[in-house]
């Protein structure tokens, strides 16, 4: 076994694993898997930048991670950031916090890159014929992969829920127009995936992020946020369109007031479950199976087998 720390900083949140991976089994064993909602992302659409507050939040949540990593003694680590950075005009100011912190650069990875790890880490244990759809929605984009044994596909495009609530959401609830602005550009977006990689094709769609899989500890009836539970759910279009039409109907307090919604969501669940109803509709997918295993997944098996 081969201990790896992952971290993923994406537009909404920073994630880390710190796992034992055995490259000749696959097998991955979590001793470490936590969240902190920063907002990274904060205004980078409008600005072009990174917002002061939003790094100070994304360092402080740094110093907790090499805490973590430093008491469970991993030895690779390995920072991958996305979106937002990949964005941001003073990303050099990001990197230099992030190394003075961790020891290691944050490596700004393209589209594609976050595809073939968020992928990776979705289905490598996922027992099926054909090919699957892996579908990442994120705060700043979204992933479209498709393949089976490997990769034959994928395109990033900018419809992540922090993106199109900051873009569009002026009121609470969102108003009709707000939202038929972000159907607008979530079907612009499905239109550019679709020039590269075949969404309709696969039988088997798999979501990511925290964008599905809040909707399904929603449709589930979590009386709090439960990973295991979540894990290899499967979610009706049906009910994803009913929980969606609600979170957009919602006020702020309504959302909040769920039981397993985090409040680093409250303000961006509605536009990304309108990402994941709007990809239903365009893929003709009857059901979403929910993965907790994601790009951190994928950067740590890559580790272990000497790929990063």
């Amino acid at each position: 076994m081969t201990r790896v720390a992952a971290v993923d900083c994406g537009t909404n949140s920073i994630r880390l694993l710190v796992a034992d991976v055995d490259p000749a089994t696959g097998e991955l064993v979590d001793l470490d898997r936590r969240m902190t909602i920063v907002r990274l992302g904060q205004g980078v659409d409008r600005t072009g930048r990174l917002a002061p507050e939003a790094l100070e939040r994304t360092f402080a949540a740094c110093r907790e991670y090499a805490a973590v990593i430093k008491e469970h003694g991993a030895r690779k680590v390995r920072f991958v950031a996305t979106s937002a950075s990949r964005d941001a005009e003073n990303r050099d100011e990001f990197v230099r916090g992030v190394f003075d912190i961790l020891g290691v650069e944050p490596e700004v990875i393209s589209g594609d890159q976050e595809a073939e790890y968020s992928f990776t880490g979705a289905t490598k244990e996922l027992a099926g014929d054909g090919e699957y759809l892996v579908v990442d929605i994120g705060g700043g984009s979204t992933e479209f992969v498709v393949g089976g044994e490997r990769v034959r596909a994928a395109r990033s495009v900018d419809i992540g829920c922090v993106r199109m609530s900051e873009r569009h959401i002026r009121h609470d609830p969102p108003s009709a127009e707000e939202v038929t602005a972000i159907r607008a550009d979530v079907e612009a977006a499905l239109d550019l995936a679709e020039e590269t990689v075949p969404i309709r094709e696969p039988r088997t769609l798999v979501g990511l992020a925290g964008s599905v899989t809040t909707v399904a500890a929603i449709e589930l009836g979590l009386e709090q946020y439960d990973s295991a539970a979540i894990h290899r759910s499967r979610i009706s279009y049906e009910r994803v369109k009913e929980v969606t039409e609600t979170l957009l109907s919602a006020t702020h307090d309504e959302r909040a007031a769920i039981p397993a919604m985090h409040p680093g969501r409250v303000d961006v669940i509605g536009a990304g479950a309108l990402v994941l109803q709007s990809i239903m509709e365009r893929t003709g997918a009857a059901e979403v199976v929910v993965s907790e295993h994601d790009i951190l997944d994928g950067i740590a098996f890559a580790m272990a087998l000497g790929d990063g």
